[in-house]
């Protein structure tokens, strides 16, 4: 398949550039891939589309202010983009500057901390914070709020909450897991009261996330690399759920991407590690029964993503549904709660 096969047409004034004045005051597109149906509905009526029983799949990662700035030795500005944490004062990350530092080079951050390249992995930079605090402090006290570069303006105050799930309890995120930003502490009292449960994984989002596919052949295309855990306590709560004919429903593609992860010969079991993992058209889903997830960027593999769990066309059907209705897209945006083809293989049509 070709990344192009993956377009659609969106106008720059759908791309939402503030959240709503409450998180689950947004829209939400229900899709049966099934029955080839889309209904407009708003997410605040999401516990009336689950059933008692049902298991709904967090990622509690949260973001860091990952963005930091600073100056080379010559004077010129830096903008350093942390991709993750890879030690109490280490990390890879993008750099945002004129010429490329070489190996050794100093970048004086605002504190005048000093980031010291320590070399290259891939597209990213190897940096070490020469710091007494270690990097978590570092940036709390010095980072922005990362948002995506499709928001085109400065992060203020409010972003630092707003950017984050009200779950968010793990640090190591540089980009949000926007599914979970429609939840409010009311909606998950009333998605318990009604005995709809509840599990978490953990999914540290990179910046590479961000990255455009560069190849035409998407078979051809190498995710970046993340860190994941998936629990015992949640696989036995997936197993019986699954036992008593409860429903698995990932909240963003970064639980899928956990739990197919997880998944190793078909069997969901514990684990903690990277992946890779790259799912589009042809893949066969083992992990879950129902998807809630934002709009996804044009020719990305989160719209790939989502396109294996209910066939391309139907998706891009409902892309240009939602275009056409006006809905939010990206990061801040609407949701979009996918019933997927039963046989659990997307076709690419």
């Amino acid at each position: 398949m070709k990344k192009s096969d993956f377009h659609f047409d969106l106008p720059p004034e759908l791309i939402a550039q503030q959240p709503l004045a409450e998180r689950s005051a947004s829209r939400l597109l229900v899709l049966d891939a099934e029955r080839k149906s889309m209904t407009d509905r708003q997410f605040r009526e999401l516990p009336d589309l689950l059933k008692a029983g049902d298991l709904l799949v967090y990622n509690d990662t949260r973001v860091l202010p990952a963005r930091l700035f600073g100056r080379k030795q010559t004077g010129g500005a830096v903008e350093i983009l942390i991709e993750r944490v890879t030690g109490s004062h280490e990390a890879t990350a993008q750099l945002g500057v004129s010429k490329k530092p070489k190996e050794g080079a100093a970048i004086e951050l605002a504190d005048g901390t000093i980031a010291r390249v320590l070399g290259r992995d891939g597209e990213f930079f190897r940096l070490r914070f020469e710091s007494a605090d270690p990097l978590e402090k570092l940036l709390l006290k010095l980072g922005r709020m990362p948002l995506p570069p499709y928001i085109e303006r400065t992060p203020d105050a409010a972003d630092n909450e707003r950017y984050q799930t009200v779950f968010a309890r793990e640090p190591g995120a540089v980009a949000a897991p926007t599914a979970g930003l429609h939840f409010d502490v009311a909606m998950l009292d009333q998605l318990a009261a009604r005995g709809i449960e509840s599990g978490h994984i953990t999914l540290h989002v990179g910046a590479g996330t961000f990255q455009p596919m560069r190849t035409e052949k998407i078979e051809e295309h190498t995710m970046h690399r993340e860190w994941l855990n998936v629990g015992a306590e949640l696989v036995d709560k997936i197993h019986h759920t699954r036992a008593r004919g409860g429903r698995v429903i990932a909240v963003g593609t970064t639980v899928v991407r956990a739990l197919e992860s997880a998944s190793r010969n078909g069997v969901l079991e514990p684990f903690a590690g990277e992946t890779q993992i790259f799912i589009f058209p042809g893949y066969r889903f083992t992990s879950i029964d129902g998807l809630l997830t934002n709009f996804h960027l044009p020719e990305s593999t989160l719209l790939m993503l989502v396109s294996a769990l209910a066939g391309r066309e139907f998706i891009l059907d409902a892309y240009r549904h939602a275009v056409a209705q006006r809905y939010r897209f990206f990061s801040y945006g609407d949701a979009m709660l996918v019933w997927p083809l039963r046989a659990g293989v997307g076709s690419g049509e």
